[in-house]
């Protein structure tokens, strides 16, 4: 990166034409392998699934579901990931924080996530946002060790605008 260089991250919609962006990103970032119901699933959630570019390279993603129990809505975000050479640059807190933003602006009180219990990285990221592990699932995971995860939520307050 050259000094004074402003470099640019954006977000962009998924959409059926650069689905296999996603399904690149995901092969990279996760030990597991993502069903035709995840990516139906993350096109479902329209803004809440977004790729994350540096300067034009397609370094990230963050993929949510929309759960409906009763009235209420809760944000399920199934995957968040950086490439390791963009982590440390904004991109992650960029795509967490406009999951956040949305969430503020439909009246979402809830977003949650399952984290591999031996993630510290990701579980520090997340508690910096206000999220707090809400339940820990012996067994979740059927392919990787250690294969417990725990459930992270954070509680939404609406302020009056």
């Amino acid at each position: 990166m050259g000094v004074g260089r402003e470099v640019c991250i954006s977000l962009e919609n998924v959409r059926y034409k650069n689905m296999m962006q996603l399904k690149k990103i995901n092969t990279v970032l996760f030990p597991v392998r993502y069903s035709d119901k995840y990516y139906s699933d993350a096109l479902a959630a329209a803004d809440f699934t977004k790729l994350a570019y540096y300067s034009d390279i397609c370094v990230g993603s963050i993929a949510c579901r929309l759960d409906k129990e009763g009235e209420a809505v809760c944000v399920y975000i199934m995957t968040l990931g950086v490439l390791a050479p963009y982590r440390g640059l904004g991109i992650g807190t960029k795509m967490l924080n406009h999951v956040l933003d949305l969430c503020i602006k439909q009246n979402i009180r809830e977003i949650c996530l399952h984290v591999q219990t031996s993630n510290e990285d990701a579980i520090n990221f997340y508690k910096k946002f206000g999220f707090e592990v809400t339940n820990t699932i012996q067994n979740y995971y059927k392919n990787i060790t250690p294969p417990h995860c725990y459930v992270l939520t954070k509680f939404i307050s609406q302020t009056k605008k």
